[in-house]
């Protein structure tokens, strides 16, 4: 988890929308970074920043909903509010369906501003924490076996040592030792930990319900 400090990156053509923009996030106390267009972001951008994304909707080039489409395929996205000039009802609802934390008219009030900037750089904390537990959890799963990911499956499922050696073509006590083999790894001794363990690392998915043979 990074400990740096959130800093407010916003993306605006309007050389004078933006130099008074960063004025007033300064006063409020935040660190900001100001580029004239999503390709100068782009370009500039430290992948492993904290804070958010404040963005004009309508820009020469890449305009706000594509900079928002994009942000979206990276490793870290920034969580995003727009601020625009000339907000609608389907570009407002487009970017609230891409994930957007919230969408803005220049003109709405400094402390409308600053607090959806508050929410939206909480947000960037929160997700920030959930990516990184999940990166964690799948680093772990990877130190599987492709046998234990199977034991793994039908544990998380409920099914006990006789029923996955059956299930499995295995010997019970080969279950035993792939279970235990399993809980060294992943360091988690019980199946509820493991079950939140697939579930952190996004994987769970990947273990289908299993039944009896016959069934």
């Amino acid at each position: 988890m990074s400990s740096a400090s959130p800093v407010i990156h916003i993306v605006d053509d309007d050389a004078s929308f933006l130099r008074a923009t960063s004025r007033l996030l300064r006063a409020s106390g935040f660190a900001v970074k100001t580029f004239a267009s999503a390709a100068d972001f782009f370009s500039q951008r430290d992948q492993d920043a904290v804070g958010c994304l404040v963005a004009d909707l309508q820009m020469p080039g890449m305009d706000g909903l594509e900079l928002q489409a994009a942000l979206a395929r990276t490793r870290n996205p920034l969580p995003i509010l727009f601020l625009s000039g000339h907000g609608d009802i389907p570009s407002s609802v487009r970017a609230m369906r891409g994930g957007a934390e919230d969408f803005l008219v220049k003109t709405a009030p400094k402390m409308v501003l600053v607090d959806a900037i508050r929410r939206t750089v909480a947000r960037d904390a929160r997700e920030r924490k959930t990516r990184a537990q999940r990166r964690e959890a799948n680093e772990r799963i990877g130190t599987l076996s492709e046998r234990e990911r199977e034991v793994l499956g039908h544990v998380i499922r409920g099914r006990l040592n006789k029923q996955i050696a059956d299930d499995l073509g295995i010997k019970e006590r080969t279950v035993k030792y792939h279970r235990q083999s399993i809980t060294t790894k992943l360091g988690v001794p019980s199946v509820a930990e493991l079950t939140r363990l697939a579930l952190e690392a996004g994987v769970l998915a990947e273990f289908p319900p299993t039944f009896p043979k016959g069934q």
